[in-house]
């Protein structure tokens, strides 16, 4: 049976889910390290308990539905508080655990408008990240009221591995036919090989590809922003150049000193990174362009089909970038959802936020 929580312990949760404002995951590690012998609730029960707190003035569930009040009986209970307790849990294991038949599992949940939605994966946080998210979200912030053409005068940069097998997803692959074809797809093939990826997004200029060592260390990347930089910016007009600010993650060969110390001497005071003038947070891929937008359409461009080899690979690359480079609107369209993320991650205290997108 699923745990049921007294109603100290849920007065405590609420607590501090008022101390985490509003921050469910920041809420369940202050509740754990406030209470660490109790049950430890799964985040997503104290955003529920707010809710129901606000809407019918207590914690325990509410049995209306549809306007009609109604008694909830102890099969709905049962239910209700297991879903509480396991919100990703199937329904045939909720049917096992409380000794219910699959059917009425289905009755019962539709019954109290639930419905299971998917999951959506994002980069792990820590607790310590949060305040240097906002920080640097209230920073992008003041920087664009005081300079509105600031968005459109980072150069994001990222590093991204292709390999000869893509990361498939098979949920949505059909193959509609009278009868079974027995179609498959190949991968994870023995003779394997792959390529690291530069690319950067300044305004409405995609830069690169260029392709960097496999293993990339300090000396390498210092020797790429040096010599190789300079050339791929050349077709980006000299007034956005001038004006560039460098922005690159917490890589280690990017926090290599040789490196520091050429962005130091190019883009003075004009660069975000870790050990930079404007530090880049930790963990925060949701605020990179290149994370959340390029390298997964560039990925589902360059494996529509399968690549037999390293330089077909690189071509292939090459011209799905000059694709995206060739879209009209694409990376305005970019910067419109950078703005809309760096708000959101604000309002969402620096924790995930792609549930307010």
């Amino acid at each position: 049976m699923a745990y049921v929580y007294t109603n100290s312990e849920m007065c405590d949760m609420h607590f501090v889910y008022g101390q985490a404002n509003g921050n469910s995951s920041l809420a369940r590690w202050l509740y754990e390290e406030k209470y660490p012998q109790r049950v430890i609730p799964h985040c997503g029960i104290f955003a529920r308990l707010h809710q129901r707190l606000t809407e019918t003035d207590k914690f325990s569930k509410n049995t209306t539905d549809v306007g009609a009040s109604v008694k909830v009986t102890p099969e709905e209970e049962a239910v209700l508080n297991y879903i509480d307790e396991n919100p990703t849990t199937s329904t045939r294991k909720m049917a096992l655990a409380l000794n219910l038949t699959h059917s009425t599992i289905w009755r019962l949940l539709k019954k109290h408008l639930l419905y299971p939605y998917h999951i959506q994966k994002v980069h792990a946080l820590l607790p310590t990240d949060f305040p240097l998210r906002v920080a640097f979200c209230r920073w992008f912030q003041d920087r664009i009221r005081a300079n509105r053409p600031f968005l459109a005068q980072v150069c994001f940069t990222d590093e991204a591995n292709f390999s000869r097998d893509a990361i498939i997803n098979f949920h949505n692959d059909h193959w509609w036919a009278q009868e079974n074809p027995h179609a498959y797809s190949q991968n994870n093939h023995q003779q394997q090989f792959s390529v690291n990826v530069w690319v950067g997004i300044i305004g409405d200029y995609l830069i690169g590809p260029y392709f960097l060592p496999r293993r990339l260390n300090g000396e390498a990347y210092q020797q790429f922003l040096q010599d190789e930089l300079p050339q791929l910016l050349e077709d980006v007009p000299l007034v956005i150049r001038n004006a560039m600010v460098f922005m690159h993650d917490g890589a280690p060969a990017h926090f290599s000193r040789i490196a520091r110390q050429h962005l130091d001497n190019a883009y003075p005071n004009r660069w975000i990174g870790r050990g930079g003038p404007y530090h880049w947070p930790p963990r925060s891929p949701d605020l990179n362009p290149l994370d959340f937008f390029l390298w997964g359409h560039l990925k589902s461009l360059v494996y529509a089909t399968p690549v037999n080899n390293c330089e077909e690979l690189k071509n292939r690359i090459t011209a799905r970038c000059e694709q995206i480079r060739d879209t009209p609107g694409i990376l305005e369209r970019v910067r419109e959802s950078m703005r809309r993320r760096v708000q959101a991650c604000i309002d969402a205290n620096g924790s995930h936020f792609q549930h307010l997108l």
